[in-house]
């Protein structure tokens, strides 16, 4: 980190080696663009957006020592050195004994709770992703999110609003029973409270309580280096620690983890399940084989392997992982001063625009998260994500009833080391636009959709 009295830009710690051209649309391109996609920004293409902020999984530029490590690759399907490279790295960041790739995240998580859980079984987590719940109640199993009250509140100021709510987890143990909650989930960051950190403290908080019940705990661990960057910023007694020092005290916490390379893993596909339990993880190795490929390759080509053993040691970079907070800070602050409101304050990898409070004449059951993010795309060209009740939305027992999300918010994610400051500036510019209009807006209805994860493929109309 940089302690040059003159600097005083948090400029990007990266030069710009390739460019990837986009391609300009006006707002009557991007009208029938958005018709033919039926209003879901998940069907729109590529190419037809200019800044694309849906998701930072994935979609960040691998460094140059990435690429020259792709080259390195060994496309051997048993006993890979690329592997092999792989799993030294990951012992010596994370420490766990059984390294497990996958093609990415999701597929872990298909893997951990098809071998751990059973039908009626309950999984804690502060709060689970689409992906992670989904994957839960594919099992027959129940999510139960137990975030503290301040992370519910988008305006509540807090330093770790993604701690669990520990006495919550008490009383579900007692209540379920400790034999029904075969783990305990923890995601760091809470990317659907908003990017929000969870602290050293509430993690050995967490895990002495379930340690009383028997119940192993598992990081859903997608951004674990932003997570202990915050815990260096803001929890008394890590500010001497190195960043490297905090992930391992984080791992060593918990059993295992389940991990999106496309995170802070740095690469564009790829993933990890980790864990220290014998028996587990043979059974876990059993499953990859039938759906994923050889434990060796876990589904990834060997250069996919190599890209990810380079990555998930850059994250840890300090220059690196201030810039990134400062990024997503310069955003939130500048839409705060527009008049949006955010949660606060803003996370690692994400703003959170409040789309409720910014849409108050727009009910849940007409979705105004999907109504402002369709509106950015439509003044501006950038996508950005629903989460609301398009994604977490629930049906009643009656079968028909629609009950909402708990926030209805618009999330602006940043890829990493991929836009500039101009970029981000432009965002600030439609965002201006946009609120000046935000109070002629009218809602969307869903026409069709899907079972499970809907808001892939649902199909929405205007209101």
């Amino acid at each position: 980190m940089s302690t040059n009295p003159f600097i005083r830009t948090v400029i990007e710690p990266f030069i710009i080696k390739s460019v990837e051209p986009i391609q300009m649309t006006d707002q009557c391109d991007r009208e029938a663009f958005l018709k033919k996609a039926h209003y879901n920004l998940f069907q729109i293409r590529a190419r037809n957006v200019l800044i694309d902020l849906l998701t930072d999984s994935g979609t960040g530029a691998m460094s140059s020592e990435q690429w020259a490590a792709i080259m390195r690759g060994d496309e051997s399907y048993a006993g890979s050195e690329s592997f092999a490279r792989l799993e030294a790295t990951i012992h010596e960041l994370f420490g766990f004994k059984h390294v497990i790739p996958t093609h990415q995240g999701r597929a872990a998580e298909r893997i951990l709770f098809s071998v751990m859980c059973n039908q009626g079984d309950v999984v804690p987590n502060n709060t689970h992703f689409d992906t992670t719940r989904a994957n839960i109640e594919f099992q027959d199993a129940e999510a139960v999110d137990l975030v503290i009250p301040e992370g519910k509140d988008p305006q509540a100021i807090h330093p770790f609003k993604g701690n669990m709510d520990v006495e919550k987890l008490r009383e579900l143990i007692e209540k379920t029973g400790p034999e029904k909650i075969p783990l305990c989930m923890m995601t760091i960051t809470n990317n659907s409270g908003g990017g929000q950190p969870v602290s050293m403290e509430n993690l050995k908080a967490v895990r002495k309580v379930l340690d009383k019940y028997s119940i192993p705990l598992y990081l859903d661990a997608a951004r674990f280096a932003e997570n202990a960057y915050f815990i260096k910023l803001r929890e008394p007694g890590y500010e001497n620690k190195s960043v490297q020092e905090i992930v391992r005290e984080m791992m060593d916490i918990s059993e295992g983890c389940t991990v999106s390379a496309k995170k802070d893993g740095l690469v564009n596909i790829g993933g990890l399940l980790c864990t220290n339990d014998d028996i587990l993880a043979q059974k876990e190795k059993d499953l990859l084989i039938l759906t994923e490929g050889f434990p060796t390759y876990g589904g990834l080509a060997g250069r996919d392997l190599e890209a990810m053993s380079v990555g998930f040691r850059e994250a840890l970079d300090e220059d690196y992982l201030k810039y990134r907070l400062a990024e997503a800070q310069y955003l939130g602050e500048h839409l705060v001063e527009i008049g949006f409101q955010i949660i606060q304050p803003p996370g690692g990898h994400a703003i959170y625009v409040d789309a409720a409070a910014t849409l108050p004449h727009i009910p849940p059951s007409q979705y105004p998260g999907q109504t402002l993010a369709v509106e950015f795309y439509l003044a501006g060209g950038i996508r950005t994500c629903e989460i609301g009740s398009v994604m977490f939305g629930k049906t009643a027992e009656d079968g028909k009833t629609e009950i909402p999300a708990q926030m209805e918010l618009v999330r602006f994610a940043l890829p990493r080391r991929t836009h500039t400051q101009s970029h981000i500036d432009y965002v600030i510019e439609i965002a201006r636009d946009v609120y000046k209009r935000k109070d002629d807006l009218t809602g969307y209805k869903i026409i069709e959709q899907p079972p499970h994860l809907r808001h892939f493929s649902a199909k929405f109309a205007p209101c």
